[in-house]
């Protein structure tokens, strides 16, 4: 079993930054790639950005490229999301997950674990 636990949401003016953090219970993920979904008020959960635990591959989707820099610390057993230059369709809740695979996915449906979200408002 895996316990994913998100931290550093938060209420922010369009235009500023907010660092998510997704901090794992156990070590030993080398084969997973990791993932920040999010749910926007009354929408279905979509792909934000991935990467692989041993940190390369990262991937984006295209609404966040330029804006949105997912990293990973080993030492810390942490995914980061580093979001700037927010804009008010960036407000939901956001999710990490984890999939033991490191093929490229997107698919929310296909994800192993997830922790439990951490909600981002970011007000116009």
């Amino acid at each position: 079993q895996v316990l994913l636990v998100e931290s550093g949401g938060g209420l922010v003016q369009a235009g500023g930054s907010l660092r998510l953090s997704c901090a794992a219970s156990r070590r030993g993920f080398s084969n997973y790639r990791m993932g920040w979904f999010r749910q926007p008020p009354g929408k279905e959960r979509e792909f934000v950005a991935a990467i692989n635990w041993g940190g390369d591959n990262p991937y984006y989707v295209d609404s966040v490229k330029g804006r949105f820099t997912i990293s990973r610390d080993k030492a810390k057993n942490t995914v980061y999301l580093q979001m700037n230059s927010l804009k008010p369709e960036d407000t939901a809740v956001y999710y990490c997950g984890a999939r033991l695979s490191l093929t490229l996915w997107v698919d929310p449906r296909i994800v192993d674990y997830w922790g439990q979200g951490t909600e981002v408002t970011v007000s116009s």
